[in-house]
């Protein structure tokens, strides 16, 4: 591994988070706030970050390797999320433990956080802690390759890094176009959202740091309430049709402006995501109804909120924690399930859930009629065996940390399904879950030990697992070994 290479594309990465933290120090300059010049040294320090791995790292015109980009991937969220705690900390807001959680809380879209008074906080601080979302939703090398000039002759290995689903299918041929275009769409439905949360009746501050956690599916609201302080249905309504469209895949949105609404129609992951929503709405509308003797329509505007959050953003928008154990089990394998491959949303991925279910059907069918021969297919293509064997990989793996991650939270006393429901939340970067750590509650008051494993859990579900633990090998680090 050629770390000069790495040092070199980390201190463009580290300059272009000093001047984005520009953007709240200009807002604390606006509204005439004192953490102006926390703003200003978290810049200063991250830019003299940038100058010292400038000048150990060397720029060269060859091609990024595949452990290079792994690298610069994994080592740009740390160094991203350590910087981005210097508000909190700088400021006297959070100790440098809940500093690094609420960091990584944003930047990984999880959503969950360890600050008791949202109220306290300065609208600049509220603008910083939305900001972590956005640019970590998309994802911060996927901007990264958009807005800067490319480093070398390739930056897949970086962007296969960091993006999800099975498969890192590309809408155009060039990966810079592909994630410029990404990255219009990800501004164009922010602004939308922006737009419609004006005409809801949220201020512009609201609205703009609201439409930014909802399409990054980050949940960071200014409210301690979060969605419960709005009580209003209309911009419930509202959110939701945003949370499940951030939910879906951005290339898809692509070609669906190039050729037109049909291709939602051929889109296995897409008709299968919205069929689990929809289902999921209905079947918690009715036991709501049944068990809790909720009005109809009630009972549907805050079931529609619940799924089409809990499997995106992890708004909330009423105590689910109180609702009937069916209810809150489909919740659960919502937050498992998560958004489509492409979206910026966690979970395992519904095109991994349906190639799964696939693989089992074709499993089934050879075991009845042994010399059929019977392949996977998704979208009218045959998917091949080795991909479907990543996705088994992946989900063993997946549920493996899920239980691995919620025994360890048991060692600090913490109930057996709080701890189950907090690994699904985290891994799968969607906020709240059950009990202790539930929709009326806060991460503040968890032990320092559960408080740190769940910091490598925001990460290990954001980088997707394998990213994670290929840079957990020593042998990973070793200049002399080839990729």
């Amino acid at each position: 591994m050629r770390f000069r290479v790495v040092w070199y594309v980390l201190s463009k990465l580290m300059v272009a988070e000093a001047v984005i933290f520009l953007v709240p120090l200009a807002a604390a300059i606006w509204y005439g706030e004192t953490a102006l010049w926390t703003f200003f040294l978290a810049a200063a320090l991250t830019a003299a970050l940038a100058i010292e791995m400038r000048r150990r790292g060397k720029a060269v015109d060859e091609n990024l390797t595949m452990r290079e980009g792994i690298a610069i991937t994994g080592l740009g969220w740390v160094f991203a999320t350590c910087m981005g705690m210097l508000p909190y900390l700088l400021s006297g807001v959070l100790m440098p433990l809940d500093a690094l959680f609420e960091s990584l809380s944003g930047f990984t879209g999880t959503g969950c956080t360890v600050i008791t008074d949202l109220a306290a906080l300065p609208n600049s601080m509220h603008v910083w802690r939305m900001m972590t979302h956005w640019f970590g939703g998309l994802g911060i090398i996927v901007i990264f390759i958009a807005l800067l000039p490319q480093t070398g002759q390739s930056t897949v290995y970086m962007y296969n890094a960091e993006t999800s689903g099975p498969s890192k299918e590309r809408v155009l041929p060039r990966l810079r176009d592909m994630t410029r275009i990404l990255f219009r769409i990800y501004l164009l439905f922010t602004a939308l959202a922006f737009l419609v949360y004006l005409v809801c009746g949220m201020t512009p501050l609201t609205a703009f740091l609201h439409a930014m956690s909802t399409l990054s599916t980050g949940g960071f609201s200014t409210f301690d309430d979060n969605a419960i302080h709005f009580g209003s249905w209309p911009l419930e309504a509202c959110m939701t049709f945003f949370m499940i469209l951030a939910g879906g895949n951005f290339g898809l949105y692509y070609r669906v402006w190039k050729k037109g609404p049909g291709v939602l129609r051929r889109n296995t992951e897409f008709k299968a995501y919205l069929a689990v929503e929809l289902c999921a709405m209905l079947l918690i509308t009715l036991n709501l109804i049944d068990r809790m003797d909720m009005h109809p329509a009630e009972a549907f505007r805050y079931a529609s909120f619940q799924v089409g959050s809990l499997s995106t953003t992890g708004f909330v928008s009423a105590d689910f924690d109180q609702w009937p154990g069916f209810s809150k089990g489909i919740l659960l394998l919502l937050m498992i399930g998560g958004g489509c491959a492409g979206s910026t949303a966690g979970g395992i991925k519904i095109s991994r859930v349906v190639l799964l279910f696939k693989e089992a059907w074709r499993v089934v069918h050879q075991k009845v009629s042994p010399h059929r021969v019977l392949g996977v297919y998704m979208n009218g293509q045959h998917i091949p065996d080795e991909t479907v064997l990543r996705v088994g990989e992946f989900f063993f793996l997946y549920i493996f940390c899920i239980g691995f991650f919620a025994l360890l939270f048991t060692l600090d006393g913490i109930r057996a399904f709080d701890a189950l429901g907090m690994s699904v939340s985290t891994i799968g970067n969607v906020g709240p879950a059950f009990g202790i750590a539930g929709a009326t509650q806060n991460f503040a008051g968890l032990p320092v030990f559960t408080k740190v494993a769940l910091c490598f859990e925001m990460l290990l579900g954001r980088l997707e697992i394998f990213t994670f633990l290929a840079m957990l090998r020593p042998s990973f680090w070793l200049r002399r070994n080839q990729w």
